[in-house]
């Protein structure tokens, strides 16, 4: 279940095919052969595309919480090698809790004595558990989500035909981004009271995060393939990725129909004032006109604007489904999802007890506010519009309604595929079935 929580728990973004063994994780074969099944070195398996890599070196150098004085709070920027073993399944091999090697960073095994890997383990996942909140969730979505809402407003009058097409996706976001503004990622906000990354190092976070909020990394495919996983048969158990895919496609063929309606030839995109004023809003202000982000400042074809336009609605309704409405099923249980640490990450092999276990996980008070937080953001609205529901008829066209009409049918498919598919599993995966995905960042 460990590595599992990688391909389809609610941080499915950050495992990746491991290439080549980083110096700063000083593995032998030595240390992991007893882990791996296929007679093979270290070395080969690698090169067969069987060992997996997550690092939180993003987490190297933040502050830990120190708003409140009785209680001493501890981050950690582990790494994690993984395992693809003879039935499919991702297991970890090797756990480092530091990014620099050394005596006092060792590299934790399951070979090792139980107490020292499952406190291994759970570092790990309070590390994913801060990067999730953070980064995956806040940045890539909610915030990204604010960006687009926000030119939108600003650069669409509402009777442009990609206002009426992108309104649906930005319903509430502005709102429940000045919420977490209020109430969570303020000054003795939730993150403060709960969380390590509070006090000042969730900002931390989201600063070392842009270098890596690229316009490439939010095209689902390309991400994807990016990380080296996007081979079915090689990783047959990744659904995050399997209805990703999906739904991106289904999204796109949708954009390209109503760009079609409205667009007759690329000149007409080019000649568009208000929708290059809009993406140039989204290059200068959004993304701080940084180049290496790779965000557009104009656009000139069809074919470039559908896939501008998937990749905000699919990061307003679908990214953000998938990072989200999965949290109480997997951070309610607090050791898979510790919001915070009360002692700093072992040092040497063999001293672990579960009492030590027992006074590193976060005490009662911060362990409700966790509990607390993740099941209300679970939480669908009370008056949900899901992907494909679009009540307010801002379009009128005939050739609109059955371009919407078709979506509607495509989303319908996917919804029945994954529906026949989870009926077969133990552990169902419907985060991304279209039925339980709003149409906007709505919580």
């Amino acid at each position: 279940m460990f590595g599992y929580q990688f391909l389809n728990g609610c941080n499915p973004v950050l495992i990746r095919r491991c290439t080549e063994i980083p110096k700063k994780l000083p593995v032998t074969m030595d240390m992991v052969e007893c882990s791996l099944e296929r007679n093979l070195t270290l070395e080969e398996e690698v090169k067969q595309g069987n060992i997996f890599i997550v690092d939180y070196e993003l987490l190297d150098g933040v502050d830990a919480n120190k708003t409140d004085p009785c209680t001493i709070q501890y981050l950690a920027a582990p790494i994690c090698l993984l395992y693809k073993n003879l039935e499919n399944k991702i297991v970890p091999i090797a756990i480092q809790l530091g990014q620099k090697p050394g005596p006092e960073n060792p590299i934790f095994l399951p070979s090792d004595a139980t107490y020292d890997w499952l406190l291994a383990k759970i570092w790990v996942r309070s590390s994913d558990f801060h990067i999730h909140q953070t980064v995956t969730h806040l940045l890539r979505t909610h915030l990204v989500s604010e960006v687009f809402s926000i030119a939108m407003f600003r650069q669409l009058p509402a009777v442009h035909p990609l206002f009426k097409l992108l309104v649906p996706h930005m319903r509430f976001t502005i709102a429940i981004n000045t919420k977490a503004r209020e109430q969570l990622i303020c000054e003795c906000g939730l993150f403060d009271k709960a969380n390590a990354t509070g006090g000042g190092g969730h900002v931390q976070m989201v600063q070392k995060a842009m270098k890596d909020l690229t316009y490439s990394s939010l095209c689902f495919p390309d991400e994807i393939k990016a990380k080296g996983m996007d081979s079915k048969e090689d990783i047959p158990y990744y659904y995050y990725r399997d209805d990703g895919i999906k739904v991106w496609e289904a999204i796109k063929s949708f954009a390209e129909d109503v760009i079609h309606i409205y667009y007759e030839t690329d000149e007409v995109v080019c000649e568009d004032v208000e929708l290059q004023a809009f993406v140039k809003d989204i290059y200068m202000y959004g993304m701080r006109g940084v180049k290496a982000a790779g965000f557009p400042k104009m656009i000139k074809t069809r074919e470039k604007l559908a896939e501008y336009l998937t990749v905000i609605i699919f990061t307003t309704s679908a990214q953000h489904a998938a990072v989200n409405f999965g949290q109480y099923d997997w951070c309610s249980w607090i050791p898979n999802a510790p919001p915070t640490m009360r002692c700093p990450p072992p040092t040497q092999k063999g001293t672990v007890t579960i009492e030590q276990i027992v006074e590193s996980l976060p005490d009662r008070g911060r362990s409700c506010w966790h509990l607390g937080a993740v099941w209300a953001l679970s939480q669908f609205q009370d008056n949900e519009l899901f992907l494909g529901m679009y009540p307010d008829e801002h379009f009128v066209e005939k050739p609109v309604k059955e371009a919407m009409a078709k979506f509607r049918k495509n989303l319908d498919e996917i919804v029945s595929t994954i529906t026949e598919r989870n009926k077969s599993k133990k552990l169902p995966y419907y985060y991304l079935s279209p039925d339980r995905i709003p149409n906007s960042v709505a919580v």
